[in-house]
């Protein structure tokens, strides 16, 4: 889960990493209340779970009270790069001596933290590594070892800064390393972390997104997931606690495995196009599958719809019952094709095709779709 920029820089701070003033904004007149609070210039930044807002028109800066209505105005209600702009942060612009980036990931070959140092901030850590690789220091972190202060000025003196900065940027990593920690993230980012012309430091903006599968288990405040996910289907999927991702095809798909789902999605889509992924993870009911056909129809302009579940312990046949019951309550007439293999299986075949679903009992996935395809036609 991703967080918005205030929300981490609010995250940020309470853990002693230097921010700016700030404050949010979901109308023009909430920004003018804002900035007059703060003092012009103040930066206006659209509040979007996407990077690149800068590149894409969504960060402004406003002198005066008419250059922000004016700007306001431009950023609430437009949208970056296909998502809507709800509200935007309204923060007070710094004067800039240097701009550093700071950033704490999992390295997906040790499953280590590292942590990545660069004197070239603001720009995309990738293009750096690219283009002056000389400019960028990291250290990967040993859990059973832990983290401390002297690794980081190790890290930062590869990268020739005077004492006075290391001291400085040192503090900074230790905090955000400590949010690292307490948030389970993936990644902890700040992009600029900026320079004043004192020689202090402010982070300026702020990434954290947090490991899904560690929620449960952290125990400082987190915004609600499900209220960030823009597309409402998606939405829907997480309320009834299934994986689900929109495509822009016409074939739905409902699958009791990840793994079966993807395999599914890539045969569809040498004949057809998907119109989503959608696994039901175990203990599949009556009820659940129900729900995922209730999902999957929330798609408009749906040709067909494939049902491939494995009943390893799973009761299929209790998911078959589901999804008839859907389809004789809602009088459902786009093709079926379903292949469901395993615990209780001719029972499960039997149930499915008492509502005119199209079975198809052979174990390759492949027949099924051909037999979808046969159906629905290849337009």
């Amino acid at each position: 889960m991703r967080l918005h920029e205030y929300e981490a820089l609010d995250i940020f701070e309470q853990n002693g990493i230097p921010v700016p003033r700030r404050g949010v904004a979901g109308s023009m007149h909430e920004a003018l209340h804002v900035a007059g609070e703060i003092g012009y210039p103040v930066m206006l930044k659209a509040q979007v779970l996407v990077g690149g807002r800068g590149l894409a028109g969504g960060i402004k800066t406003a002198s005066t009270p008419d250059e922000l209505k004016e700007m306001a105005e431009e950023l609430i209600g437009s949208e970056i790069k296909g998502l809507p702009v709800r509200k935007i942060l309204v923060c007070e612009k710094v004067e800039v001596a240097k701009e550093l980036y700071l950033g704490i990931t999992v390295d997906g070959y040790s499953g280590k933290p590292v942590i990545v140092a660069s004197t070239e901030g603001g720009m995309l850590i990738e293009e750096t590594a690219r283009t002056s690789p000389e400019k960028i220091a990291a250290i990967h972190i040993d859990p059973s070892f832990g983290y401390y202060p002297y690794l980081s000025r190790g890290l930062l003196k590869m990268l020739g800064l005077k004492q006075q900065l290391i001291t400085a940027w040192t503090d900074v990593i230790s905090q955000l390393y400590k949010v690292a920690l307490r948030y389970e993230a993936l990644i902890s980012e700040i992009n600029p972390l900026v320079v004043l012309p004192n020689g202090g430091l402010i982070a300026v903006d702020a990434v954290l997104e947090v490991d899904d599968s560690a929620l449960s288990r952290i125990r400082f405040p987190l915004p609600d997931r499900v209220d960030r996910i823009e597309n409402p289907i998606e939405r829907r999927g997480r309320e009834i606690g299934v994986s689900y991702v929109d495509l822009d095809g016409d074939i739905g798909l409902i699958s009791s495995g990840a793994g079966l789902g993807m395999a599914s999605m890539d045969i569809i889509g040498e004949k057809m196009k998907p119109a989503n992924f959608l696994e039901t993870g175990g203990g599949i009911t009556a009820d659940l599958l129900y729900r995922c056909m209730e999902l999957i129809m929330m798609k408009p302009g749906l040709r067909g719809i494939f049902i491939n579940v494995y009943g390893g312990i799973n009761p299929i046949h209790e998911g078959a019952k589901g999804v008839v019951r859907y389809i004789k309550e809602h009088n459902v007439k786009i093709p079926i094709v379903a292949k469901a293999l395993g615990n209780r299986q001719e029972e499960t075949w039997e149930i499915f095709s008492s509502a005119g679903v199209h079975v198809v009992t052979e174990v390759a996935t492949e027949r099924a779709i051909d037999k979808l395809y046969e159906i629905v036609g290849g337009n």
